[in-house]
């Protein structure tokens, strides 16, 4: 009787064994419902075999294995098996929550796909007046732009817009805007390619020469330097191969921009979009062409990673120094350390670009384990880096949070018809309302933090639990009428714009502003027709934009991160700054960086004004050598959390006491965490950290075992292995 090995979305560190008649070997990796307790659920065949440790008589039988899709390759669940060992998470779940969610259910999905038809716009479509459709309509908006910018339009890349979209052409069809043509006749002739640099010729070959065999590249090029180039004639080479590329990307926001640019290069090729802002269907249908090898480049955030690709020739992780590649809940993993395992795996290169790499991925190209590229000049010609100087905050003192060189930059923009940006990583008008009659200040009941201010929509907000309760009348405390906000964000910045430039158009962006879909692509298409003279916002525009008519970046606020109690904040904020500040002269205007800051002589300050980010590496990596920080150690960190605190601390200190064996492990006292409560639970954690990550890991499996054996407490724990948020 075959016995399946079965992996379950159940926090068990275990598989499941079921007994199946009409099994086989060629069933591993498909999925299957099976019983368990009252319910049936669905999860993965992980093996098939003859024996068990469990009695038959006591082994149920498995109910159904869904055999309509083709099964997940033996390369996709070493990978699974990989995370469950070196992150310390359940198999089963990391497996499970890899999938799209329709593929979760113990119902078989309908997988029936409509046919490759590819739409272009009759002469009709073409001269359909626009301003006659609803601005409310935004797909049809969209299909329209894209209809009218790029050769044709594929169904599959239709959903990708909206579900509405197919409906939508379908009638179009009727009414004769658009007609459906064969793939060769949607294509035009070959687009036009920007011939390289030198730099870029050199990094390009250097990679193709040893293009067939692993490789792990870090391609470190200042902004506007053209990595996005390298990384389309490297997908070229892999499409010319007839395999797959795989590019990361940290924000779901940058997808619209870059997929733009990927189908005007690769007309013909089909693109996959792949992240949390597509609804399951859309979801499973770019999972599904991935995995039958159709879609030929997959774009997407880190849970692209675990997608099925089984011709994969490339990976490439753009910002690879982004904090968003680390998953921070669930199976706590690192996007960006699991795509060089992948390509390790596969034995196919990958390319790390970046334009200030992480200080972990600066010390492995530093100890030859990766290999280094580097762009120095901007790829567009006459385009030289911006000039960045500090605004002494002490002498220049502000008007509303606006000092007078800024203002006076921003008039001389305005006067060009060139667009500044001013950057402000806090959303919202002003961070605290303040009392200042008796001190109080508006705090979140379930958050270690204070509520912001958001004017517009006469609100209180805490930005971590989404808690909103409305503006008080008069102080809580001592009743006193004359409320404060305190502090600048976004929204108050805008006002004071506002007022001093009162003919200007000004934009907002946070992600307040881009609630509503397809709100991002509208403020992009608005800001690319110069229809902006004044950009706010946060770090959504700091990273991967490029806007041809942006002069001026001016950055407020940024001296709160200079004396943070993490050791990375100031690695962060040097690299935020870089991004923000590269966005400036990208095209043939000079580019100007104005900073405000209290500390004009601070060693971040003065590396960006010089724009030398290796200096810098090079500071920092010494003194975390000296205090033992990583790279030089590698860190796990144990988090718990209840709804008490002193539960929090006994359960640490009771899993502190269970680690006997500790060579070449040094493990700290548990401490309360830096924001001790959140969404209402009290949390603190232990850190564990060695010098080897072998000990490192033969430790903290022995440890696991015992952690689970600590039921008594009631506390929701789990282990962060290479924490990046402490």
């Amino acid at each position: 009787m075959p016995i399946l090995r079965v992996a379950l979305n159940i926090p068990l560190d275990t598989l499941f064994d079921y007994v199946f008649d009409d099994a086989s070997r060629n069933d591993v990796g498909l999925r299957v419902c099976v019983p368990f307790g009252r319910k049936k659920v669905a999860g993965i065949i992980m093996g098939v075999c003859s024996s068990t440790d469990v009695p038959l008589a006591k082994l149920k039988s498995a109910i159904h294995i869904f055999r309509e899709t083709p099964p997940l390759s033996k390369e996709l669940l070493d990978l699974f098996a990989f995370c469950a060992e070196y992150y310390h998470h359940p198999l089963g779940l990391v497996v499970t929550n890899s999938l799209p969610a329709k593929l979760r259910s113990n119902q078989p999905v309908n997988l029936k796909m409509k046919s490759h038809a590819h739409f272009v716009l009759t002469e009709t479509g073409r001269h359909v007046d626009v301003s006659k459709i609803p601005a409310r309509n935004t797909v049809m908006h969209r299909l329209l732009t894209q209809l009218r910018d790029e050769p044709s339009l594929a169904i599959q890349d239709a959903r990708q817009i909206s579900p509405r979209a197919v409906g939508i052409l379908d009638k179009w069809l009727d009414e004769g805007w658009v007609k459906t043509v064969s793939v060769a006749e949607g294509t035009r002739e070959e687009p036009e390619i920007p011939a390289l640099t030198s730099e870029q010729s050199v990094a390009l070959d250097t990679i193709l020469e040893q293009f067939n065999c692993y490789n792990c590249w870090v391609l470190h090029g200042i902004t506007g330097s053209g990595k996005t180039e390298i990384y389309l004639r490297l997908i070229a080479q892999v499409l010319a191969e007839g395999a797959q590329a795989l590019v990361l990307i940290p924000e779901i926001n940058l997808t619209p921009q870059l997929e733009a640019v990927f189908r005007k290069r690769f007309t013909v090729a089909r693109i996959v979009s792949l992240h949390s802002g597509l609804n399951d269907t859309e979801r499973l249908s770019g999972w599904l062409q991935a995995q039958r090898g159709d879609a030929q480049i997959i774009l997407g955030t880190r849970l692209a990673m675990f997608t099925p690709l089984p011709k994969l020739g490339l990976i490439v992780v753009d910002e690879e120094q982004d904090s968003s590649f680390k998953q921070q809940d669930g199976l706590r993993y690192s996007a960006r350390d699991l795509a060089v395992y992948r390509a390790k795996q596969k034995g196919i290169p990958v390319v790390l670009g970046s334009a200030t790499p992480s200080l972990e991925t600066y010390y492995n190209v530093s100890s030859g384990r990766y290999r280094y590229l580097q762009l120095r000049q901007r790829a567009v010609k006459n385009a030289v880096l911006p000039h960045v100087e500090c605004i002494d905050m002490k002498s220049d003192k502000p008007a509303n949070g606006l000092s007078r060189p800024l203002i006076d930059a921003i008039t001389e923009s305005l006067s060009r018809r060139q667009q500044s940006l001013i950057f402000i990583n806090r959303r919202g008008y002003a961070p605290v309302l303040f009392c200042p009659s008796c001190g109080w200040a508006a705090v979140c009941q379930r958050c270690s933090s204070r509520l912001v201010v958001h004017l517009q929509d006469k609100q209180l907000s805490c930005h971590y639990c989404g808690c909103r309760e409305s503006i008080p009348n008069a102080c809580p405390q001592c009743g006193n009428l004359d409320m404060m906000p305190f502090g600048r964000g976004t929204q108050r910045i805008e006002e004071a714009l506002t007022q001093q430039f009162p003919a200007a158009r000004i934009l907002r962006v946070d992600r307040d502003s881009i609630r509503r879909k397809h709100a991002w692509q509208s403020i992009l298409d608005a800001i690319h027709r110069h229809e902006v003279d004044i950009l706010i916002g946060t770090q959504l525009l700091a990273k991967g934009h490029d806007f041809p008519n942006l002069a001026l970046v001016g950055i407020l606020g940024s001296d709160m991160s200079l004396y943070s109690t993490d050791f990375r904040a100031g690695e962060r904020l040097f690299t935020q700054l870089m991004q923000v500040a590269g966005r400036a002269g990208r095209a043939s205007i000079a580019g100007r960086v104005l900073i405000q800051t209290e500390f004009p002589g601070h060693p971040f300050y003065q590396a960006l004004c010089r724009h030398d980010y290796h200096a810098l590496a090079e500071t920092i990596l010494a003194e975390r050598k000296i205090a033992d920080f990583p790279p030089y150690v590698c860190q796990a960190l144990l988090r718990a959390e209840a709804h008490s605190l002193s539960k929090v601390l006994e359960f640490l200190t009771a899993a502190r006491n269970l680690a006997q064996s500790r060579e070449n492990v040094e493990i700290f006292d548990p401490v309360p965490a830096h924001m001790v409560r959140l969404k209402g639970m009290e949390r603190a954690h232990l850190l564990v950290q060695s010098r080897s990550r072998k000990a490192m890991q033969l430790f903290l499996t022995q440890w696991c075992v015992q952690l689970n054996t600590l039921t008594a407490h009631k506390v929701r724990w789990a282990l962060d292995v290479d924490p990046v948020e402490f």
